[in-house]
């Protein structure tokens, strides 16, 4: 794994599995409209954010309570000169325990410094995996900004 793709972690109380399930409720963290089956080995689903985003994932591994990965299978930025700079990428999300506690390690391979969306996805990222997708796992309750 390359270094410079974006990470950012974090530790709950909460199991692996109640985990795990968080982060395949999709609707409940990430903002936009969300197609498709998000909880199902081999399913694709999309996200739409207005006309500024737009990006099909297909789940690649599903290991209830260790790890979700989606490849970015098709994508639209409008606010970059190539706007398919996610495809091909991979978002990875790992689930373990350290010390009593689960970790989650959240990976956008592919979303690196040298792509022109960097700042703002990797900000959109650590809004969403920590903001929402935290709150989600911890309360119940995610902060996606739907419209």
């Amino acid at each position: 794994m390359c270094a410079d793709n974006f990470t950012t972690t974090f530790l709950v109380d909460q199991s692996p599995t109640e985990v795990f399930d968080a982060i395949a409720n999709v609707r409940g963290w990430w903002s936009g409209n969300i197609e498709g089956v998000t909880d199902l080995l081999g399913a694709q689903f999309t996200y739409r954010y207005r006309d500024i985003h737009y990006s099909k994932q297909e789940i690649t591994e599903f290991v209830p309570a260790q790890r979700v990965t989606w490849q970015i299978v098709d994508s639209s930025l409008n606010f970059t000169s190539d706007p398919n700079e996610w495809t091909g990428t991979e978002i990875e999300f790992e689930i373990s325990d350290r010390n009593g506690q689960t970790e989650v390690r959240f990976t956008h391979k592919g979303l690196v410094p040298a792509l022109e969306c960097f700042k703002d996805c990797s900000d959109a990222w650590s809004y969403y995996v920590n903001d929402s997708l935290r709150p989600l796992i911890t309360s119940g309750q995610g902060l996606p900004n739907n419209e």
